[in-house]
C-alpha cells in the first residue's frame, strides 16, 4: 500500500500579515489585531514581531500592552481576512478536490494524487508556498506526512514560512524528539498532569500506566497512545460542516477554589472565541460544562443573538459557572463549547456585531 502523501498548511500569524501586506506602514512593527485595551478587548491575532514580546492570541489586550508598550492595535476586518482566505483555499483546490479546512488559514490537503501529476508531497508544498507568495502576498508553512496529525506537527516546526517533511523512514526518529505537549488535546494543563505522572515525552506514552494514563486524560488515553505511536488514520473529509466547538479538561486533583475554577472557564471560553473568528464564524449559544467529584455532570447554556467578541463569550462563561453549585461543591471536570454557529453574511438587523461593530 502506497503511504499517504498529507500536507497541512498554515498560514504565518494570517490576520496581522494581511493587515502588514495591505499597509506598509505595519510592516516590521509589533501588530495586534483585536479590541481596545480600554475595553476590555482581547488578541485576536498577533504578527511574529510581536511574539517576540511574548503577546498572544486569547490574550487580554490590557496586558499585550504591557509586554509590549510600542504595540500597534488594529481592528479586526474579517472581509478582507476572509477574502485572503478564499484566494489561498483557491490555489489548494486547483492540485486536489480533497482539502479539509480547519479555519480561513489552516488546511489538510490529501496530496496522494494531485493535478500537477508530482510525485513528491514535498514538491507539492514547496509550489503551494511559492503560488501563494506569489498570488496573494503572504507566507505559509507546510508540513508534510503521511498522516495529519503528523503533517500538522511538522507545519509548525519551523514557523513562520517553513517547510517540515516527515517521510515513513523519519516518523519513528521525529517522534522521538517530540514532548508530550505535541499530542492533540494536550494543552499546557494536561501536559503538567502527565508530567506529574513522569510521562514527559511523546514516547513515554506507550509505556504508562493505564490507570494513570486515564487518571490523567480520561478517554483521550486510547486515542494518545495511538499518537504517540505515529497511527492516525482519519482520512482528509472536504466540506465537513461544523456545528459546534470547544474543549474540556479532566483535573488531576479536585478543584476547589471558585476563582481558579473562573480562571479555567475563562481561558477555555477566549480559544472558543479565536476558534470563532479564525472560521469567521458568529456563536448564538455558549455552553459550559461542570462535572463535580461525585461524577454528577451538569450543564448551563445561555443564548443571544449572534457573537465573537471575546469579552462577551468569557463573561456568559463565567456568568453560566456562577449558576452552579461549583462553589459548593469540589469540580473534576470543566468545559466550555459555542453552539447554534452562523457566518457574518446570515446576519440579520438587530443581532451582535464582533468587536463591537456595527452595519
Amino acid at each position: 500500500m502506497v503511504p499517504r502523501r498529507i500536507i497541512h498548511v498554515d498560514m504565518d500569524a494570517f490576520y496581522a500579515s494581511v493587515e502588514q501586506r495591505d499597509n506598509a506602514a505595519l510592516r516590521g512593527k509589533p501588530v495586534a489585531v483585536g479590541g481596545s485595551p480600554e475595553r476590555r478587548g482581547v488578541v485576536a491575532a498577533a504578527s511574529y514581531e510581536a511574539r517576540a514580546f511574548g503577546v498572544r492570541s486569547a490574550m487580554a489586550m490590557a496586558r499585550a500592552v504591557r509586554l509590549c508598550p510600542a504595540l500597534v492595535i488594529v481592528a479586526p476586518d474579517f472581509a478582507r481576512y476572509k477574502a485572503a482566505s478564499s484566494a489561498v483555499f483557491s490555489i489548494f483546490r486547483e492540485v486536489t478536490p480533497f482539502v479539509e479546512p480547519l479555519s480561513l488559514d489552516e488546511a489538510y490537503l490529501d496530496v496522494t494524487d494531485n493535478a500537477w501529476n508530482e510525485p513528491l508531497g514535498t514538491t507539492v508544498a514547496r509550489r503551494l508556498k511559492e503560488r501563494i507568495r506569489a498570488d496573494v502576498g503572504l507566507t505559509a508553512s507546510a508540513g508534510v506526512a503521511p498522516n495529519k496529525f503528523l503533517a500538522k506537527i511538522a507545519s509548525g516546526w519551523k514557523k513562520p514560512d517553513g517547510l517540515t517533511v516527515i517521510g515513513p523512514e523519519r516518523v519513528e526518529p521525529f517522534l522521538q524528539k517530540l514532548p508530550v505537549d505535541a499530542l492533540w488535546g494536550v494543552g499546557p494543563v494536561t501536559a503538567r498532569k502527565l508530567r506529574a505522572r513522569g510521562i514527559e515525552r511523546l514516547v513515554d506514552v506507550r509505556t504508562a500506566d493505564p490507570i494513570a494514563l486515564h487518571d490523567a486524560v480520561g478517554s483521550l488515553a486510547y486515542w494518545l497512545q495511538q499518537l504517540a505511536n505515529g497511527v492516525d488514520e482519519r482520512p482528509v473529509v472536504s466540506n465537513r460542516e461544523t456545528k459546534s466547538s470547544g474543549s474540556e479538561s479532566t483535573y488531576a486533583t479536585d478543584l476547589t477554589d471558585l476563582e481558579e475554577m473562573r480562571e479555567e472557564i475563562r481561558e477555555m471560553a477566549a480559544q472558543a472565541a479565536g476558534w470563532l473568528g479564525r472560521r469567521s464564524l458568529l456563536a448564538r449559544t455558549v455552553t459550559i460544562k461542570v462535572r463535580y467529584a461525585d461524577f454528577t455532570t451538569v450543564t448551563r447554556s445561555h443564548t443571544a443573538p449572534p457573537t465573537r467578541d471575546p469579552t462577551g463569550i468569557i463573561q456568559r462563561a463565567v456568568e453560566l459557572l456562577d449558576r452552579t453549585e461549583a462553589s459548593r461543591r469540589a469540580v473534576r471536570l470543566l468545559g466550555v463549547s459555542v453552539h447554534n454557529l452562523c457566518a457574518d453574511g446570515d446576519l440579520v438587523p438587530g443581532d451582535w456585531l464582533p468587536f463591537g461593530g456595527s452595519a
